[in-house]
C-alpha cells in the first residue's frame, strides 16, 4: 500500500505520518508492562516511544497497570507514572497533575532524558494554575538544558512574557522558534492581542498548513481553534465555519483546553446577542471543574466585548471588576485593558502593558471591533 501512488483513497505522506505516530502509542502501553513484569533497567527504547506519544499532543488513550498509583518505586514504575501524569492531564485538575510530576521527580528514579518532559509539562501545568513564577522557572530550566523539548520551552518562556504583557519581548523571540517551537501560534497569539484579527488569521493559517505538513493533527486542530477564535471578533459568520472545521479535526483527539477555548469562541461569535450571559456561566463551570483558571480570563474578555457591543454600562463594570481580580498576579492583565479599550472607556491608572504598537493603535483596534459588529447586528445578522 505504501507505494500506491494513484487510487482514489491513497495515504498521503502527511497520513503515514500520523498513522505511524499513533502505532507509537501502542509502545509505551505495551513495554511499560513488559517492563514492569521483567524490572527491565535499560529503558532506551521506550523513552524514545515515550516522546513519541507525547510530541504532537494527541494523546491517544494509555492504559497502563492499575497498580501505578502509589510513588514509584522503580524506573519502569516512574516512567509509567511520568506518562500516566501526562496522559491524564487532561481529565484532572492541573494541580493533580503537578502533584504526580513532583512526586515522580522527586522519586530520583528517572533517567536523565525523560526528567526534561516531567519538568515541562510540571512547568505547562504551573502556568495553568496562574502560577507564572513556578511556570518560568521551569520553563527556563528546560530551555537552559537545551534538550529536545528546548524549543517548546522557548515557546514558553515567550508565552509567558505576553502574558505578562510584554509584547516586545515576545515577539522577539518568535523568530528563533521554527517549528519546533511553533512560531505560528506563538505569533498568531501576539497579533489577535492587539486586535490585529487579520495577521493573526493569517499566522495560524500558516500554523495549521505547517501542522499538515508534518503530519501533526494536534497541533493542527490547536491551530484551527485559534483561527476560529481570531476572526470570531471581526467576522462572526466566517467564525462559524471555522468553528465547524475546529470540531471536526478535535474529533478523536483529546485537547480539554482547546475544546473549551472553542467552547469561548462560539461566545465571541455570538457576543451581543441574547443568550451570552448565561452561556458563559456554563463555560466558565466547565473551566472550574477542568482545573484551567487561566480560560476564566478569555470568558469575562467575552463578556466585557459582549457588554461594550449592547452598551451595557453596569455589565461592563462588573466585568472588569472581576478581570483585575482575575489578572491580579499580573498575567493577563493586559485583557483588563483590552476591557476598557472595547468600550472606548479611560484607564484608571497609567498600564504596564507593553505592546508592540502604540497604546493608541491598539485601543483604536478593540473600539473598532465593537463598532463592526454593532453594525453587523443592526444590519439584522
Amino acid at each position: 500500500m505504501r507505494e500506491d501512488t494513484h487510487s482514489e483513497d491513497r495515504w498521503t505522506d502527511a497520513d503515514w505520518r500520523q498513522g505511524a505516530t499513533r502505532a507509537l502509542a501502542v509502545c509505551p502501553r505495551q513495554g511499560l508492562r513488559l517492563a514492569r513484569d521483567h524490572n527491565l533497567a535499560d529503558l532506551g527504547w521506550l523513552t524514545k516511544a515515550a516522546y513519541a506519544y507525547t510530541d504532537d499532543r494527541v494523546w491517544e488513550p494509555l492504559t497502563l497497570p492499575a497498580d501505578t498509583a502509589g510513588a514509584p518505586d522503580t524506573p519502569a514504575n516512574a516512567l509509567a507514572e511520568l506518562l500516566t501524569a501526562i496522559t491524564r492531564h487532561q481529565h484532572e485538575h492541573q494541580q493533580r497533575t503537578v502533584e504526580r510530576l513532583t512526586e515522580v521527580l522527586d522519586s530520583g528514579l528517572l533517567s536523565a532524558e525523560v526528567i526534561e518532559p516531567s519538568l515541562y509539562y510540571r512547568a505547562k501545568a504551573y502556568e495553568d494554575l496562574d502560577q507564572g513564577a513556578a511556570a518560568r522557572a521551569g520553563m527556563r530550566q528546560v530551555a537552559d538544558a537545551d534538550g529536545r523539548l528546548a524549543p517548546k520551552a522557548r515557546r514558553g518562556l515567550a508565552n509567558l512574557a505576553r502574558l505578562a504583557g510584554d509584547f516586545p519581548t515576545a515577539l522577539a523571540a518568535v523568530p528563533t522558534l521554527g517549528w519546533k517551537g511553533r512560531h505560528h501560534r506563538a505569533l498568531g497569539d501576539i497579533r489577535w492581542s492587539q486586535a490585529d484579527t487579520a495577521a493573526a488569521g493569517a499566522a495560524f493559517e500558516a500554523g495549521r498548513a505547517e501542522a499538515e505538513q508534518h503530519g501533526a493533527p494536534g497541533e493542527r486542530a490547536m491551530m484551527q481553534v485559534r483561527l476560529a477564535l481570531a476572526v470570531s471578533f471581526a467576522d462572526p459568520d466566517r467564525a462559524d465555519d471555522e468553528l465547524a472545521l475546529a470540531h471536526q479535526l478535535l474529533g478523536g483527539l483529546d485537547q480539554r483546553s482547546s475544546t473549551l477555548l472553542a467552547k469561548v469562541v462560539a461566545l465571541i461569535k455570538d457576543a451581543g446577542t441574547s443568550g451570552v450571559t448565561n452561556g458563559a456561566q456554563g463555560v466558565n463551570a466547565e473551566i472550574e471543574a477542568a482545573g484551567l483558571p487561566s480560560l476564566h480570563r478569555f470568558v469575562e474578555l467575552v463578556l466585557a466585548f459582549h457588554h461594550a457591543v449592547r452598551g451595557e454600562d453596569q455589565g461592563l463594570a462588573a466585568t472588569i471588576d472581576r478581570l483585575r481580580a482575575l489578572t491580579a498576579t499580573g498575567d493577563f492583565a493586559y485583557f483588563t485593558d483590552i476591557a476598557h479599550y472595547m468600550a472606548g472607556l479611560p484607564l484608571p491608572e497609567p498600564s504596564t502593558t507593553r505592546w508592540t504598537k502604540s497604546e493608541a493603535d491598539v485601543r483604536s483596534a478593540w473600539h473598532g471591533l465593537v463598532r463592526v459588529r454593532q453594525e453587523h447586528l443592526l444590519a439584522g445578522n
